[in-house]
């Protein structure tokens, strides 16, 4: 049950979306591993006779390269969000008339 006494936790939208890229970001390598381990469950030449038909080596460099260059544009991309998340943040931080105040204090003084 929450405690009556502690405000409710409010993320300003942007900084919400900024956090979750953060976090795709952190479980980017994670996913990258999954991936790379995927070809060792393909069937191979020594599975059981009548199975399915072995996985090719050629098929399996191409994925590999596949996976390594999906993820690379995969954290280009975050890191352009995040970015530019981060910029807007700061653009709207220097518009906002309580910084234009505080340097109109500063230079009075």
């Amino acid at each position: 049950m929450s405690d009556p006494l502690l405000p409710p936790v409010f993320l300003e939208r942007r900084m919400y979306r900024r956090r979750r890229v953060m976090d795709a970001l952190r479980l980017l390598p994670i996913l990258g591993v999954l991936l790379w381990m995927l070809p060792l469950f393909w069937p191979t030449a020594t599975d059981a006779p009548g199975g399915p038909a072995p996985m090719r080596m050629s098929h399996a460099v191409i994925y590999v390269f596949v996976v390594w260059a999906g993820l690379i544009a995969a954290s280009a991309a975050l890191w352009f969000a995040l970015h530019r998340s981060a910029s807007l943040a700061a653009d709207s931080d220097a518009d906002t008339p309580r910084e234009a105040g505080r340097g109109a204090r500063r230079e009075a003084r």
